[in-house]
């Protein structure tokens, strides 16, 4: 049956399983926004295509609540005010008000956004962070409860990154389906600088696809056009791009990346994309080319860039192979990409130098939960990679061992014999090797 020939079905009649049915279909929104009488709505399609009168919904002071509990569950850092998040809840109820009624009344202003420079994992470059103030942050995330189920609606089923019950397992998972179903040919495709180079005009044409509400659509502009501070530069004008660290740029980075995702869906290829991080896989090289020939049609059109240097066609049956979403997948096997394995052993080295003082014990419990948060996404890797880590990570405990013996070097030879494996585990050293035993 086509959205238009839904039939319309009032609360009071609808049957109690329809109803259970909806609100857990739709169990991530906010429903002190969403009502069951919206959700319906929504389903079987507003008249026109574009939703009216929304920007109420986003000072409701309930909303602004639950934005700023959204907030308060992510912490995060301070913005160009100096304002914390537990500042903020010192007096919360009366800055909550005090946002309403300027949003209410149209004087409401977000206050530039903080630029950091942070690492690029396993690399020496940074790349930027937006930290949007406390007060904006809770303003986007109350807009976002309101925008995003309009969005997600429509969004493709080949898109992952950022969005309600789907994530990195679940990207992974299908790349793996689809090799396994004989699609070798990857076109591994990465967009320059995709989050500072979002054309504004042409993403606010798309936003307003749907949202015809002329001042949520502003609301919207004014965080692409507040600005960037950052010291000893001062305030800097965002002529494009929606800063990376906003509450609300996710969701405007997938509003913009949709049209290519139907359009891959349309021409029958099979794409799978983490927000601007993106694979197509394919029976045949021919079909490869076809894929990245319509990717850069796309990109080109969409005042986008293709990276020169990272975007290439590979056959994953050979060596090589591509990286996704910090695994390496080549010749019918996956492990961490040695990115993810120079990160890990960076935080590792701040906790196991040769000259720690703390006793062993301290050292194991210290570096314990970041193994085992590295366990719980490289679990599914090729055992010989864990196998290698573990040898890594022993092999620096046995050099401060080793120290602490007034020799020195790095642990080596009878090391191995003085400190085995059986000393460390029952030292309490989270064994990766093991744990994927035990898991199986």
């Amino acid at each position: 049956m086509s959205e238009e020939n839904l039939s319309v079905v009032t609360s009071e009649k609808e049957p109690k399983q329809d109803k259970e049915a909806l609100r857990a279909r739709w169990a991530w929104v906010e429903h002190r926004v969403w009502t069951d009488s919206m959700l319906r709505s929504l389903e079987r399609g507003i008249k026109g295509g574009k939703w009216y009168a929304l920007i109420d919904k986003v000072y409701e002071l309930k909303n602004l609540q639950s934005g700023f509990w959204k907030v308060w569950r992510n912490a995060g850092s301070a913005g160009i005010d100096g304002q914390s998040v537990r500042s903020f809840e010192a007096k919360e109820e009366q800055q909550l008000q005090e946002l309403a009624e300027e949003l209410r009344t149209g004087g409401y202003r977000p206050a530039a956004v903080k630029r950091v420079w942070i690492p690029k994992p396993g690399s020496q470059e940074k790349r930027p962070l937006g930290i949007p103030v406390v007060r904006d942050r809770v303003v986007q995330a109350a807009l976002r409860n309101v925008i995003e189920p309009i969005f997600e609606r429509d969004f493709a089923a080949q898109s992952y990154g950022f969005r309600p019950g789907r994530g990195t397992r679940e990207a992974l998972r299908r790349v793996e389906e689809l090799l396994k179903e004989g699609n070798y040919w990857v076109v591994d495709a990465d967009i320059k600088g995709y989050f500072d180079s979002i054309p504004h005009n042409k993403l606010m044409e798309k936003i307003g696809k749907k949202i015809s509400d002329g001042r949520v659509l502003k609301l919207i502009e004014s965080y692409l056009k507040v600005g960037v501070m950052e010291t000893g530069k001062g305030w800097e004008a965002t002529p494009e791009g929606t800063p990376q660290g906003g509450v609300i740029s996710p969701l405007l980075a997938n509003i913009y990346l949709d049209e290519l995702d139907w359009e891959l869906a349309r021409a029958g290829l099979q794409m799978v994309r983490y927000a601007d991080d993106f694979v197509v896989l394919s029976r045949t090289e021919k079909e490869a080319h076809r894929a990245l020939e319509l990717i850069r049609r796309w990109i080109e059109q969409a005042q986008l860039r293709l990276h020169p240097d990272k975007t290439k066609i590979v056959d994953a049956t050979q060596r090589d192979g591509f990286d996704f979403l910090g695994y390496h997948f080549e010749r019918g096997q996956k492990w961490p990409r040695k990115k993810s394995e120079h990160r890990l052993k960076d935080k590792l080295r701040q906790h196991t130098r040769r000259n720690n003082g703390q006793s062993l014990g301290c050292i194991i419990r210290r570096i314990n939960p970041v193994l085992r948060g590295w366990y719980n996404y490289f679990r599914f890797s090729k055992l010989n990679a864990l196998q290698d880590m573990d040898g890594w990570i022993r092999g620096r405990l046995r050099s401060i061992l080793r120290k602490r013996a007034k020799k020195k070097g790095r642990a080596r030879g009878k090391d191995h014999q003085r400190w085995r494996i059986r000393f460390f585990d029952e030292a309490g050293l989270f064994n990766l090797t093991a744990a994927r035993h035990e898991g199986r």
